[in-house]
């Protein structure tokens, strides 16, 4: 029974929760045994098993401020309404013996079991010992997130802790034993093989688990070194066999290098015969040069009187030559002189000329002021006359004031027309751009059209060749005809595109959808019968199930992972989204992801939907219609074909209508601007005719002051040229004097060239001599140069052939050189060392000619290219080979021992395992199947492996059958219900109970899913197991307990109140309440 100690925090009065306080000299009433309180640290006797909890203690601790449990030896029935507390005292349990947050299940941190509002909290756990009780301490700190450990009140670490635990064999993490309320579920999800592991270490001895785990290790070795001999073996056999094909190869090898070396000696040899023969060559290439040397010399001697001459020659011209340039120099002084006094004489005729010219001019000048005289006068009367013709023009000022108000008005009338020009030009230009804006979009939905009816065509010709067909006689069909589903289907979003694809048939994919039974039956007679097309169609409801709504929202299906149902994942026209939904049920199928998947048989469970999709699988769910089991089948989607592209239909329609509007609006645009040109076109004309209107005005009115204003200007040039007057006499007279002037200068000049002319051809005739003389040395030196150019051509050539000589001798030299090194290389010989006698020996066994050499060495390479597929590491790899079978013969006989003795561990092992674990489980068998028995149900427990050798897949298998009309069933998570499964895990547990090793055992609400009669049933079983002499503490966690139900004396029956009216911890008496009991009892009879 719970004792609460006073409260430490200011909790809200609903908050606060209590364990009823336990009196260690009251009574318990009917169905309760009194247990006494903890008695000082136990020895080694006493009801306790070594390691069983004699006293909880919690402060601060989820929903207890203060609380002190003290359950009793064996049998611990909690009971309380749900939110008591009942489960807090499993997490004081397990948290207190260093068990882990998250193995309750409730949070992940311990911080959270410490109660809200507090800043740390306490679990205090005394543990029976023989060798004196055992207090385990945990304070956890909320901010840290820390525990402090103490045993006995000494603080300790953890790593301590769990040692001590251990050591009593307490396993708080073994749902065998410790099997918490969230935990439940999962004792039936457990494997065979957890299953099995955690029946040993609770039941069985200490070194069973052990040698399970030596087992497994000594087994995964067995197989590594089983893999590895074998490897061993094999590559070996394949070393032997190869080393076998080889040996033909080595023999062949040791020929062909016979081979070699005879053409390594004679490739050693040729450098040295090619270097003899080059070396000869050079010495005869040598001497001819020295020979050509000395005719150069010779040639080069001879030519020097020559030379002489010719620079004798060549100055006797170069003194000639200066004496031609002096009289040049003259003779071109004198020209110059002749030439300045013809100059004079030339300016002297000019400037007669001139005079004689003047006085032309003025005669003409003359004679031209007379006749524009007349004329003037004669214009002046003319305008006189027409001055008096002229009309009085006073009176045309209104006129041009009309004209010109009526000419602004067209101007303004004109300028608006042409700004309403403009802008009706721009509309158009706004238009135009929208209209190819829009064209070009039709356009690229038209390319994604092309591209699923490409995909179609390529696919289902037949069905392409009745699109075509169906889109050029629309005019037969009374109602709307829809083309193939998947031409109609657009995608919202293409990745989605694989759910619809492995939903909908490939051959409704493909099929046309009618409105009408009689346009199908046109349409197929015409297709089918006539056209012999292989097609599909379908007839769309007559009620419309395009719109009709999932039985189940999708916010309901948003926690399992649900994103959408099929149908919003597409759009398509009315009579095929209402087909689809009528024959595919396209709106009660939902999509869902990843996370769909993870919690796949919950969902199966809990919404009961007959097809799921979830990211990359399809579900179909059945319900036998014998067993009323649930079937589910999973498939993996295919990828998408047809699907993937998208084309928005509406958004196409859309186009086409705002492709008419704009059309239209450009066609009332060009008849604005056709108006507005025509408009502009009169305004234009009206504006010219107003304008030559008004400049005819303005012209009379002032030609009038124009006349008067040139009669002025031609009176005033008529005086002008009047008052200019000219005496020809006395011009005349003056030009002659000075003519007669100029004529005796000219005479004088004429004098002086004429003596100028004498000395300049004297001097010619002198330049004329020298360059006679002249030529003759020039043709002297000529001749002397061709002999020389003659000479020097032959020494050139010679030179030449020296030059060549000397480059063929150097060429020669180098090349000696290079072949002496090559010689010396080929026979890896230093610059001063000698040919070794050996080479020497060899050398005179071969031939001494290229010819000889060469031919012996063709012959030498074809024989040895018979051998081909050699090479020089294939003995080096022989021998390496055969040291490597050695050394791996030597390594598998090593395997092969050590491979012995672990077959002989895992035998000695095996047999210490095996054995004991087959009498374990038979004895588990044993009281399990009792216990179904009395329940008039079946069950057993066995071991079970498909593998003996295979230690790693041994588990244990439930098996069990409620109805004796089935067989027996493996205990799974789905094939049960959730009440049998607490059965058959609670019978489980209670064979476990007599041969259970633990000090105690926690089930909490273990019953909440049993129908009353198993209820009752397991209840007694727990009760008549848990209560016998030498086993094991238990605690059994329930909020409510069927009535008229079997109790034990042995048993401890512990009360979790809660409530705002409790009584406070130093309030509650209750050998008072006893007392007060008794009372009534007595005087009950005597009224």
């Amino acid at each position: 029974m719970a004792t609460p100690s006073r409260k430490t925090s200011a909790a809200a009065p609903l908050a606060s929760k209590r364990a009823l306080p336990r009196d260690p000299s009251s009574e318990v009433p009917s169905k309760r045994k009194n247990s006494a309180p903890p008695p000082p640290p136990l020895q080694s006797s006493g009801p306790f098993v070594e390691g069983s909890i004699v006293r909880i203690s919690m402060e601060n601790f989820l929903t207890y401020d203060i609380c002190e449990v003290s359950p009793g030896p064996h049998l611990n029935m909690i009971i309380g309404a749900n939110g008591t507390g009942k489960s807090s005292i499993v997490c004081a349990i397990c948290l207190g013996l260093a068990g882990k947050p998250a193995f309750m299940g409730r949070a992940d941190k311990v911080g959270f079991f410490v109660k809200r509002g507090c800043s740390k909290g306490m679990v205090e756990i005394e543990l029976f010992r023989a060798s004196g009780n055992l207090i385990i301490t945990r304070e956890i700190d909320v901010a840290k997130n820390q525990s402090s450990w103490f045993i006995n009140k000494k603080s300790t670490t953890q790593k301590v802790v769990e040692e001590q635990v251990a050591a009593l064999n307490i396993q708080v993490g073994n749902l065998c034993q410790f099997l918490p309320q969230d935990k439940v579920g999962e004792f039936a999800k457990l494997s065979k093989i957890e299953l099995l592991e955690a029946t040993e270490k609770s039941i069985g001895p200490p070194e069973m688990h052990r040698y399970h785990c030596e087992l497994k290790n000594f087994r995964e070795k067995e197989k590594q070194l089983e893999t590895s001999c074998k490897e061993k073996t094999e590559y070996l056999e394949k070393m032997v066999q190869r080393n076998e094909r080889y040996k033909q190869d080595v023999e062949r090898f040791y020929e062909r290098k016979r081979h070699l070396d005879l053409i390594e000696m004679l490739e050693a040899k040729r450098p040295w015969v090619e270097y003899e023969n080059v070396r000869q060559e050079y010495e005869e290439v040598k001497l001819a040069r020295d020979r050509v040397k000395e005719e150069v010399r010779k040639l080069k001697e001879g030519q020097i009187p020559i030379t002489r001459r010719i620079e004798e020659i060549e100055r006797q011209r170069h003194n000639l030559e200066a004496r031609i340039k002096e009289k040049a120099a003259d003779i071109k002084e004198t020209s110059q002189k002749c030439k300045q006094k013809q100059d004079v004489i030339e300016r002297k005729d000019k400037h007669i000329e001139e005079l004689q010219q003047a006085l032309t001019v003025k005669q003409n000048e003359e004679h031209d002021r007379q006749r524009r005289i007349s004329n003037t006068r004669k214009m002046i009367e003319d305008l006189q006359n027409e001055l008096k013709t002229t009309e009085n023009c006073e009176n045309l000022q209104p006129q041009i004031d009309a004209i010109t108000h009526d000419l602004r008005r067209v101007q303004d009338e004109k300028a608006l027309c042409e700004g309403e020009i403009i802008d009706k030009r721009r509309e158009r230009e706004t238009l135009e751009k929208e209209k190819k804006s829009v064209d070009d979009h039709i356009v690229r939905f038209d390319n994604l059209m092309n591209q699923k009816e490409d995909k179609l065509r390529q696919r289902y010709r037949d069905t392409y060749d009745a699109v075509l067909w169906l889109r050029n006689n629309r005019d037969k069909f009374k109602r709307r005809v829809c083309e193939p589903i998947m031409l109609t289907i657009n995608m919202k979003d293409n990745k989605n595109a694989k759910y619809i694809e492995n939903h909908i048939p490939s051959n409704d994919l493909r099929a046309f959808v009618f409105e009408s039974q009689e346009d199908m039956e046109v349409f197929l007679k015409e297709v089918r019968d006539n056209k012999k097309l292989r097609v599909n169609a379908v007839i769309a409801p007559k009620i419309s199930y395009a719109d009709k709504a999932p039985s189940r929202s999708l916010n309901e299906l948003k926690q399992y992972g649900f994103f959408s149902y099929l149908r919003e994942l597409f759009d398509a026209p009315d009579p095929v989204m209402s087909y689809l939904c009528c024959q595919y049920h396209i709106h009660e199928v939902p999509v869902g992801t990843e996370r769909t998947r993870e919690r796949i048989e919950r969902v199966i469970q809990e919404t009961r939907l007959k097809q799921i999709y979830t990211a990359e699988e399809k579900y179909v769910v059945k319900t036998s219609f014998y067993s009323n089991k649930v079937i589910s089948s999973n498939t993996s989607l295919k990828v998408a074909q047809f699907l993937t592209v998208t084309v928005d239909l509406e958004q196409r329609r859309h186009l086409e209508e705002q492709l008419k509007e704009i059309n239209r609006k450009l066609h009332a645009v060009e008849s604005g601007l056709i108006a507005l040109r025509e408009t502009s076109r009169h305004l234009e004309y009206k504006d010219n005719e107003l304008r030559q209107k008004k400049k005819e005005l303005l012209e009379r009115k002032t030609k009038k002051r124009q006349l008067e204003q040139k009669i002025s200007s031609k009176l005033g040039s008529l005086k002008l040229m009047e008052q200019d007057t000219c005496n020809l006499e006395e011009e005349e007279r003056k030009a002659s004097t000075k003519i007669k002037e100029i004529n005796i200068q000219k005479a004088k000049l004429v004098t002086e060239l004429t003596s100028l002319i004498k000395i300049c051809t004297t001097l010619h005739i002198q330049k004329v001599d020298l360059i006679l003389q002249n030529t003759t040395v020039i043709s002297e030196k000529n001749k002397l140069e061709s002999d020389y150019m003659a000479a020097s051509s032959q020494l050139r050539v010679t030179e030449q052939h020296f030059i060549e000589l000397d480059e063929n001798r150097q060429r020669l030299l180098q090349k000696c050189k290079e072949l002496m090194k090559r010689a010396r290389q080929v026979c890896n010989l230093g610059a001063e060392q000698t040919v070794p006698q050996e080479y020497q020996t060899a050398f005179q066994d071969l031939p001494n000619t290229l010819d000889e050499i060469d031919a012996l060495l063709t012959e030498e390479r074809s024989r040895a290219s018979c051998f081909t597929g050699l090479n020089p590491t294939v003995v080096e790899e022989y021998t390496k080979r055969e040291e490597e079978i050695e050394q791996l013969t030597e390594e598998l006989k090593g395997k092969k021992v050590e491979l012995d003795k672990y077959r002989e561990n895992i035998s000695q092992v095996k047999e210490r395992w095996l054995n004991p674990l087959k009498e374990l489980v038979e004895k588990i068998n044993e009281k399990f199947s009792n216990f179904f028995s009395s329940m008039q149900c079946a069950g057993e427990v066995d071991l079970h492996t498909e593998n003996e050798e295979d230690y790693d897949k041994y588990g244990i298998r439930i098996r069990v059958k409620f109805r004796s009309s089935t067989q027996l069933h493996e205990l799974t998570p789905h094939h049960q219900s959730g009440g049998e499964r607490s059965v058959s895990t609670m019978l489980y547990l209670m064979a476990l109970q007599e041969l259970n090793r633990c000090p105690f055992r926690v089930v909490d609400e273990i019953n909440q899913g049993m129908d009353p009669i198993n209820e009752r049933r397991v209840f007694e079983m727990v009760v008549n197991t848990a209560c016998k002499e030498n086993t094991s503490q238990y605690f059994f966690i329930t909020p409510k307990l069927l009535q008229n139900l079997p109790y034990s004396e042995k048993m401890t029956v512990l009360f979790v109140y809660n409530g705002p009216h409790m009584l406070e911890p130093n309030r509650w008496n209750l050998k008072a309440f006893q007392r007060r009991r008794r009372r009534i009892t007595f005087t009950q009879p005597s009224q």
